[in-house]
C-alpha cells in the first residue's frame, strides 16, 4: 500500500495512542445493542495509565486486576492486544476464560474489532475461526480457550496474556503455573489478569496478596465499582439511605459516607443489593457480604465472606484511616521479625491515638537478623527527635536473636514480649498475645477518634483474625484466646505481620518499664547510637 505523507502521520499516531486509535478504529457493542466508538471510561483510562507506567518502567507488563462486573476492564484489555497484536510482528495474543460463552464473548470482542477496523491499520487476515484469527503477514495472531484442561496453553510461546475472571478457574494453580512457563520474559510481553473476587484462600486471592505485599513480579491493581458511570440510580424523593443501629457494622448511610458516594451512586448500591439478596431473606439496611464482592468500593471488602466476623471491626479501622489525629507523647515503636519462610519483618510506631504517623513497614531480609537489626538502629536514629522512648519486639523465635542485637546495642530501650507466655491479666486472657491485640481493639474504639495507616495493606493485617469455632473465641475458663497466626496463614495466604507490629505496641507502659535513673541511661544509649554513622551499628 502506497501511503502519502498524512497518512504516515496518521499511521503513526494509531500505533503510539492508544487512546486516540481506540476511538478512531475500535468498534464495541453498547449495553443498548448499538456498535460504537471504544471512548475509555474512568476505569479504563486508569488503568490504561497504569499498565503504560509499568510497560515503560519496566520494559514489560505483569499486571492482577481486582475489579467490580462489567465496569470495562476485559473489553479494554481486548482493545490494548488487538492493537499491539496488529501493529507488531510475531505477536501471539492467548486469551484463557473460566467459561465458554466467556471465551466466546471475548472472542466476539476482538472480531468486532478487527470487522470495523479502517483499511489504513487493519492487517490481513489468514485463518479464521471461532477460536482464533492469524494475521499471516505479521506472523501474529488471536487465540482463545476455556479453562478446564490443566495442559491449555502450555504449548504455546505467547507474548501478550489476558486471563479472564481467573478467581473462577477450575484448576487455577496448574493453569497459572503452565501459563507462566508458556509466557516468554522478554521485553514488550504483558501478563493480565483480571477477575472479581471468589472469597478468600483460593489462588486469586493468593496470588493478589502476594502482589500487593510485594512478593510477586505482578503488580496489583484496584479499581472500585463506583468510578463506572454507569451505576447509579435516581433515588424517590424521600428516600434516604438507612443507617446501621451496630456502631461495628456499615449501614448504606455508613457506606456512603465511607465512599464518598453521590446520592444517586448509593441507591444504585442499595437497589442492586436488594436485588441479590431478597430472595435468600437477606437485609436490606446493610451491604451484603455478596454485593462486596461482586461490587467492591476497596480491595478489603471484596475478599469479605459471609459468616466471618473480624476481631476488630472493619468500620473502626476505615473510619481511623479518614481521620487526622495529631501524635502526643512518647512513641512506641512495635517490630514483629519475621519467622522464616517467606514471611516478612513488619515495623510500625505509635504515638498517642496515631499509628503508624512516622513509618509502617515491611521488610524482607530473610532469616539474616543484621539488617534487620540495622533497620530497626536506623529508624531510631530518625524517631529520636520526635519522641521515641521504647521499642517492643516479639522474641518467639528468630525475634529472640534479634532481641539479642537490639539490646546490646539500645540498652533497656529494647522491650521483649513473649506472644505465647502468660497474660498480665490472667482472668481474662489466654496469652500476651490476645491481651495485646484486645488492648489494641479497645484503642480503635476510642471515641475521641485515633488515626492509623490510611493503607488496605494495613487493614487487611489489622482485620485479619476473625471470630468463630476454631478463630478468635473463649476458652473453657472463659479467657480470650486470639485466632493462632498459623491458622490466619493457613486461612489467608499471608502473616498479618503489620498487625502484630502494631499490636506489640500496646504490650508496655513506658512510665512503668522505666525508672528516672533508667530512663536516663536509655536516653544516653539513644543519643550514643544517634552519633554513630548511618552505615554503623
Amino acid at each position: 500500500m502506497n501511503l502519502s505523507d498524512r497518512e504516515r502521520v496518521i499511521q503513526q499516531r494509531l500505533k503510539d495512542d492508544f487512546e486516540h486509535y481506540a476511538a478512531k478504529c475500535l468498534r464495541i457493542r453498547t449495553k443498548g445493542g448499538a456498535v460504537e466508538p471504544l471512548i475509555l471510561n474512568r476505569s479504563q483510562r486508569y488503568l490504561h495509565e497504569r499498565l503504560e507506567e509499568q510497560r515503560k518502567r519496566t520494559g514489560r507488563v505483569r499486571a492482577l486486576i481486582l475489579k467490580g462486573r462489567q465496569i470495562g476492564v476485559s473489553t479494554y484489555i481486548a482493545g490494548r492486544f488487538y492493537w499491539r497484536t496488529t501493529h507488531n510482528r510475531g505477536y501471539r495474543t492467548f486469551i484463557l476464560a473460566h467459561l465458554d460463552d466467556a471465551s466466546d464473548n471475548l472472542f466476539g470482542i476482538a472480531k468486532r474489532f478487527h470487522d470495523n477496523c479502517p483499511a489504513l491499520v487493519k492487517p490481513v487476515t489468514g485463518k479464521a475461526n471461532a477460536k482464533e484469527l492469524s494475521f499471516e503477514r505479521l506472523d501474529s495472531g488471536y487465540k482463545v480457550a476455556t479453562a478446564g484442561n490443566k495442559t491449555v496453553g502450555r504449548s504455546d510461546t505467547i507474548q501478550l496474556f489476558h486471563g479472564s475472571e481467573i478467581a473462577f478457574w477450575p484448576n487455577a494453580e496448574e493453569h497459572s503455573a503452565g501459563i507462566g512457563q508458556a509466557i516468554a520474559d522478554a521485553p514488550g510481553t504483558e501478563d493480565i489478569r483480571e477477575s472479581t473476587a471468589n472469597g478468600i484462600g483460593n489462588a486469586f486471592h493468593t496470588q493478589w496478596t502476594k502482589a500487593v505485599r510485594g512478593n510477586s513480579a505482578f503488580e496489583a491493581v484496584f479499581i472500585p465499582w463506583h468510578w463506572h458511570e454507569e451505576y447509579e440510580a435516581e433515588p424517590p424523593a424521600d428516600w434516604r439511605p438507612p443507617s446501621s443501629a451496630n456502631p461495628d457494622r456499615v449501614g448504606w448511610l455508613e457506606y456512603q459516607e465511607m465512599h464518598d458516594l453521590t446520592l444517586a451512586q448509593v441507591y444504585w448500591a442499595y437497589c442492586k443489593n436488594r436485588d441479590m439478596i431478597v430472595k435468600a431473606g437477606g437485609e436490606l439496611e446493610e451491604p451484603s457480604a455478596r454485593f462486596k464482592g461482586e461490587y467492591p468500593a476497596t480491595a478489603d471488602e471484596a475478599f469479605e465472606t459471609s459468616g466471618e466476623d473480624a476481631f476488630i471491626a472493619p468500620l473502626r479501622v476505615v473510619k481511623a484511616r479518614r481521620n487526622k489525629v495529631k501524635g502526643y507523647g512518647p512513641i512506641t515503636l512495635g517490630v514483629d521479625p519475621a519467622r522464616g519462610g517467606g514471611d516478612k519483618t513488619g515495623i510500625i510506631d505509635r504515638q498517642g491515638r496515631r499509628l503508624g504517623g512516622y513509618v509502617c513497614k515491611r521488610v524482607d531480609f530473610g532469616e539474616d537478623l543484621m539488617p534487620v537489626a540495622g533497620e530497626v538502629i536506623n529508624l531510631c536514629r530518625m524517631l529520636i527527635p520526635h519522641g521515641l522512648r521504647l521499642v517492643t519486639i516479639d522474641v518467639t523465635g528468630l525475634g529472640a536473636g534479634l532481641y539479642d542485637i537490639l539490646r546490646e546495642r539500645l540498652g533497656r530501650l529494647v522491650f521483649p514480649v513473649n506472644f505465647g507466655s502468660n497474660a498480665l491479666n490472667t482472668q481474662e486472657y489466654k496469652n500476651r498475645r490476645a491481651e495485646i491485640w484486645d488492648l489494641m481493639r479497645q484503642w480503635f474504639e476510642d471515641p475521641a477518634g485515633v488515626q492509623c495507616p490510611d493503607l488496605d495493606d494495613f487493614q487487611g493485617d489489622v482485620c485479619a483474625p476473625i471470630r468463630g469455632k476454631g478463630a478468635t473465641r473463649f476458652d473453657s475458663a472463659g479467657r480470650l484466646l486470639l485466632e493462632d497466626k498459623d491458622h490466619i496463614i493457613e486461612r489467608l495466604g499471608y502473616s498479618p505481620d503489620l498487625g502484630d507490629a502494631a499490636a506489640l505496641t500496646f504490650a508496655a507502659d513506658m512510665s512503668m518499664l522505666l525508672d528516672d535513673d533508667e530512663e536516663e541511661q536509655a536516653a544516653d544509649a539513644m543519643a550514643k547510637y544517634t552519633r554513630t554513622s548511618s552505615t554503623g551499628y
